[in-house]
């Protein structure tokens, strides 16, 4: 089964007039769906737009996997674990809060900043926290978190070009920019896909793309 989610069907979050625009897919904050509460391990999938100088302020995170992907701009990330680091588009950024973490989150460019944060649930809680930044994460280079007992393939696609959809359990792809075709479907930049029982399938980018794709054990 694909259930396909439209970009503009998403929750509007954010403070608009701190320079905060968020769109949620899932059930996040204020916005409750109980249909909607999470896919396999992943339990938001959130596009956070920042305008410059905007940010959050420090919060507490504890047993998420929390997963970030820079669209646009720069992400300028400090933690209680004495992590400082700038996320650039085309950079993983994973913050396992295992027992407890706080953290900040600002845009201290120039420019807009967009980017993704998807959280997922750990197989087991508890743990001592950590933090990984891959930098510039290559075409179809998986990044594991067997925290989650997930995968994420980055896909950038030229206009024709075909990529195989893992054979899992559940798969989630994000369309990041771009228009990609799975199945009979087909997924605009903010589109999500969640795929159930499926086998066989493929990305084809309709034009140059670029797709998050988790490939989910459960």
């Amino acid at each position: 089964m694909i259930s396909v989610h439209r970009a503009g069907d998403r929750f509007e979050g954010g403070d608009a007039a701190a320079g905060i625009a968020s769109r949620h897919a899932f059930s996040f904050g204020a916005f409750y769906d109980p249909d909607n509460l999470r896919f396999g391990p992943i339990l938001a999938c959130n596009e956070e737009r920042l305008a410059p100088g905007a940010g959050f302020e420090e919060h507490p995170h504890s047993h998420t996997e929390i997963v970030t992907w820079v669209v646009e701009g720069e992400l300028t990330h400090r933690d209680s674990a004495g992590h400082a680091t700038v996320v650039r588009a085309g950079d993983v950024q994973h913050l396992s809060a295992a027992s407890g973490v706080r953290h900040i989150e600002r845009n201290d460019g120039e420019s807009p900043l967009t980017f993704l944060q998807m959280w997922l649930a750990p197989l087991e809680p508890g743990g001592e926290p950590s933090y990984t930044t891959v930098p510039g994460i290559a075409d179809s280079t998986p990044y594991a978190l067997p925290e989650a007992g997930a995968m994420l393939h980055v896909r950038r696609l030229a206009e024709g070009e075909r990529a195989a959809v893992p054979d899992a359990p559940r798969v989630y792809v994000h369309a990041v920019r771009g228009t990609i075709r799975i199945g009979a479907e087909e997924l605009g930049a903010g589109d999500a896909a969640r795929v159930t029982g499926e086998t066989g399938l493929e990305l084809v980018a309709a034009d140059a793309a670029e797709a998050l794709v988790w490939e989910l054990g459960h």
